[in-house]
């Protein structure tokens, strides 16, 4: 280590600037004893400086922590159960109080807000294209997926369509969301991850059995010629359905269904037999993590999701949990799917994005045939 001292000069200047004497604290002090005062500051800030704490050493070495969740708007209900008990796991290991900063919003604004400066610790998306954008904007390493079990897919679900009471429009599957008669709901896929899923569902019924992607676009078309507002997140989509009472169908999530209907919210709903399996993952961000020194509870946080206490956690507000024994405990709540395909089987999240979600791509010509 190289002690830098304050120059002869500078010394000098000091002693002119105190005079003979000036009173600190309320106490007259001679201006030797200042002299030697501020010669001692600068020394201790000079060790400081060499020995490269920062603010996020002191925060790992401290008996609170802060980490930042971001997530997506649906995950809310469950991580407001699985925190604290996080919490207190890690205090009871540690002696370290947890306390957490969270947002909750539409997975693709979530992702920009995140890239433009939203300091994550961990970010829990809808989508694994999202936390794909992070790793492309140098804020996640690449090989996060190996960096938690399952390939870092949390959690679960299936699309939904959610009908009115007594279904009077008579809807029983995707061919229907096509219909002339039929208004529907649905987020948009450019600030929504939900919608991405939603869209890729429709899309996928079509080319996973056995259609061509002419018939897909034409189909896909239809069905947003039918969508009147596309609200920017799945949160915002269920309160035009549900509280304004627009639309005839609203495609969603299994989960949020679920969760709608053991608050006695809930309205009927199909499950397609044709379906997408909507992978959830999660990934510490790693330039946040090092710069906020939280590296090791965001790594514990991570992987504490995929305990069966967690994971219960998940599955009571309607995720398809991944831990094994977890789904065996939920069978009767989680239908088994006769036909789930996966975005890989569409070419995977960088093609995907490239070709349906990408400015001008197919999403956007779809919006320009339809006028909106």
């Amino acid at each position: 280590m190289s002690l830098v001292r304050p120059s002869r000069n500078r010394v000098l200047t000091i002693i002119k600037t105190l005079g003979p004497s000036r009173r600190w604290g309320g106490s007259r002090v001679s201006r030797r004893s200042a002299l030697l005062g501020l010669l001692a500051l600068a020394t201790t800030a000079a060790i400081a400086a060499c020995g490269g704490q920062g603010p996020g050493d002191n925060q790992a070495s401290s008996k609170k922590v802060e980490l930042t969740l971001v997530s997506y708007a649906v995950t809310q209900a469950a991580y407001e159960q699985i925190i604290p008990k996080f919490a207190a796991a890690w205090k009871e290991k540690t002696g370290q109080e947890v306390v957490f900063n969270q947002s909750y919003g539409g997975s693709g604004s979530q992702t920009r807000a995140i890239l433009d400066g939203l300091e994550a610790d961990v970010a829990a998306l809808a989508l694994a294209g999202d936390t794909k954008k992070l790793q492309e904007g140098g804020l996640i390493q690449p090989g996060w997926e190996k960096q938690a079990p399952n390939d870092a897919i949390v959690h679960k679900s299936v699309a939904v369509l959610v009908v009115r009471k007594d279904n009077p429009k008579n809807i029983k599957g995707w061919d229907d969301l096509a219909r002339t008669d039929v208004s529907v709901v649905t987020a948009n896929p450019k600030t929504s991850g939900g919608a991405k899923w939603n869209f890729l569902a429709a899309w996928g019924y079509k080319t996973q059995t056995g259609k061509s992607e002419a018939e897909a676009l034409d189909f896909v078309t239809k069905i947003y010629k039918n969508v009147p507002v596309l609200p920017k997140d799945a949160r915002e989509a269920t309160d035009v359905f549900y509280t304004r009472g627009q639309g005839d169908v609203l495609i969603n999530y299994e989960n949020e269904v679920l969760l709608a209907s053991q608050k006695g919210e809930g309205q009927p709903f199909i499950i397609p037999a044709v379906n997408i399996s909507i992978d959830n993952p999660v990934a510490v961000v790693d330039t946040n993590v090092d710069k906020h020194g939280t590296r090791e509870v965001a790594e514990a946080f991570v992987k504490f999701l995929f305990t069966p206490e967690a994971q219960r956690e998940f599955a009571k507000v309607g995720f398809r949990p991944v831990d094994t024994t977890v789904a065996q405990e939920f069978t009767q709540q989680f239908p088994k799917i006769k036909t789930l395909f996966t975005v890989t089987d569409l070419g995977g999240w960088s093609e995907v994005n490239k070709k349906f979600f990408a400015d001008g791509a197919i999403f956007d010509q779809i919006q320009a045939k339809v006028g909106k």
